[in-house]
């Protein structure tokens, strides 16, 4: 006889919002869905080893095989172990082998912390920035160049900035700097400056910012340098946080964007942290401080034109993204998004999320650190060479496992599996007829999963459902028809992300 299966929804909201969620799960749930590498953004939230830090690493780079971290550690240890186990003196800076995430050879002495690092489009030299005044003991003020080959320092590139540099970007022939600066080779330059990349000598450009600089990046055309920080004023203009200056002269350009940055009150300081171009956009976020509501989100605008793209307005300060492929990855203390429809306060801290740069909508991607040190936001840097994402921080945790300072993204396949579902609910109160019902369940690297139920070894059913951790659970119930009155039947559930699959034990129920 030719069984016939009805599905309908039901638990905490009978109505079709539980299987179909707001607009921006949708969204991200349909590029997750048919995931062959077990994840649906860019990477998996599965974190890959690394050595990890004593202390809060600011600032991370990466150039070919190698990985630059610059922070306020003193010194550097394996993955899975304690403070003062089996540590090594990296005091500040510490290079890393970024496919095994150990520790090379290259380690310069640096007397002060690092807020900043940033390497040469070639990969041939990196720079730090920061509060040290010398390396390997000779005299670099605030900044310094090294030879990624050799691992020294480049002789005679030696500028001499008064305070600390907190942000680098490195294009084709110049170095910019951005910080707390006020001169630079006892010339006028506040908070921001460009020396050449081949000498060091000091370039004319000077912008002028009235406050901090955090963050410096330029287009893609190399006709634009953008600049993020607390200034309320920069380039002869008065735009606050964020600001597009001519690359050439350092007058301020028009980006209309920046309207979406509150202006800075006593009760709201939202600052621009982290700066990010990809093609011909260019991402911003932001930290506010004093009113509770004073904005933390992320903000993408076009990098010609500087219109605003899209924005999220989560709370929690932003300090970290960067793009790879069509996703934003952001580091943050986010703990409220029901601005953008998403999840809710009272959810708990989402250190990590990822979204659309397209949209501007959460994706699938839900690691998790937790806050410590000095800031206790969690992560402060990113970094990638592409295909994995570096994040360094004031966090000791990474996904519930201990992980101090330093964790590792990358796009190996395999990903985080789906929650072991638990055994279905089964009953036969009609004749001829059994309903089964199973709950959603959660993965760390996808929203939408394939729900299988199996009658023994006979598949009935296959349907598609999405959840978050921040929803309730979803059921969903099965009805399977044309059965034989007095059989006794066994149903299973399996759930599938495309690559890894998990089963539920085994109900059984005598059919009416």
């Amino acid at each position: 006889m030719k069984k016939a299966v009805l599905a309908v929804v039901t638990g905490a909201a009978v109505v079709a919002a539980a299987l179909v969620p707001s607009g921006p799960v949708v969204q991200a749930a349909t590029e997750a869905h048919s995931a062959p590498r077990g994840f649906g953004s860019a990477l998996s939230s599965v974190q890959q080893t690394s050595w990890q830090t004593n202390a809060s690493v600011n600032s991370v780079a990466v150039a070919g095989n190698l990985v630059f971290v610059g922070g306020l550690f003193t010194r550097v240890r394996p993955p899975g172990r304690a403070r003062g186990i089996d540590d090594a003196s990296r005091k500040y800076f510490v290079v890393l082998n970024r496919t095994t995430g150990v520790p090379t050879r290259f380690a310069p002495q640096v007397d002060g912390p690092v807020w900043s690092v940033a390497t040469s489009p070639d990969g041939k030299r990196v720079v730090i920035g920061g509060d040290f005044t010398t390396v390997d003991g000779v005299a670099r003020s605030h900044v310094a160049m090294f030879d990624v080959a050799t691992g020294k320092l480049v002789a005679g590139w030696d500028p001499v900035v008064n305070y600390r540099v907190a942000a680098l970007k490195i294009t084709d022939k110049t170095v910019y700097l951005g910080g707390s600066f006020g001169t630079v080779d006892k010339m006028a330059r506040s908070r921001v400056a460009a020396v050449r990349l081949d000498t060091g000598t000091l370039l004319p450009w000077s912008p002028d910012a009235n406050d901090d600089v955090h963050a410096i990046e330029v287009s893609t055309d190399g006709k634009r340098v953008f600049v993020g920080g607390g200034f309320t004023r920069i380039g002869g203009g008065n735009d606050h946080a964020l600001a597009t200056v001519n690359a050439t002269t350092g007058a301020l350009l028009s980006m209309p964007a920046v309207a979406a940055i509150p202006a800075k009150t006593k009760g709201c300081d939202s600052r621009v942290k982290d700066l990010e171009v990809q093609g011909n956009k260019v991402f911003a976020s932001n930290a506010g401080t004093g009113s509770i509501s004073c904005y933390d989100g992320v903000l993408a605008a076009d990098a010609t034109t500087g219109k605003l793209i899209w924005q999220s307005h989560c709370r929690g300060a932003t300090e970290a993204i960067k793009a790879i492929g069509n996703w934003l990855y952001k580091g943050s203390h986010a703990h409220d998004c029901s601005a953008d429809g998403e999840f809710p306060d009272k959810t708990g801290m989402h250190h990590l999320l990822v979204y659309s740069t397209t949209t501007g909508k959460l994706g699938p991607w839900f690691p998790n650190t937790d806050a410590g040190g000095e800031t206790l936001v969690g992560p402060l840097s990113f970094a990638s060479g592409g295909n994995d994402l570096w994040a360094g921080g004031d966090f000791t945790e990474v996904n519930g496992v201990p992980q101090e300072g330093l964790t590792r993204f990358t796009s190996t396949p395999g990903g985080a599996a789906p929650a072991r579902p638990a055994a279905p609910k089964v009953a036969s109160a009609r004749a001829n007829k059994v309903t089964i019902a199973f709950p959603t369940v959660l993965d760390r690297d996808n929203i939408s999963l394939t729900y299988l139920v199996y009658r023994g070894s006979t598949r009935i059913g296959s349907w598609s459902r999405s959840s978050n951790s921040w929803t309730k659970a979803a059921v969903t119930s099965v009805t399977d028809s044309g059965l034989t009155s007095g059989q006794t039947l066994s149903y299973r559930v399996e759930v599938s992300d495309g690559r890894n699959v998990q089963k539920s034990p085994a109900t059984t129920v005598k059919v009416r």
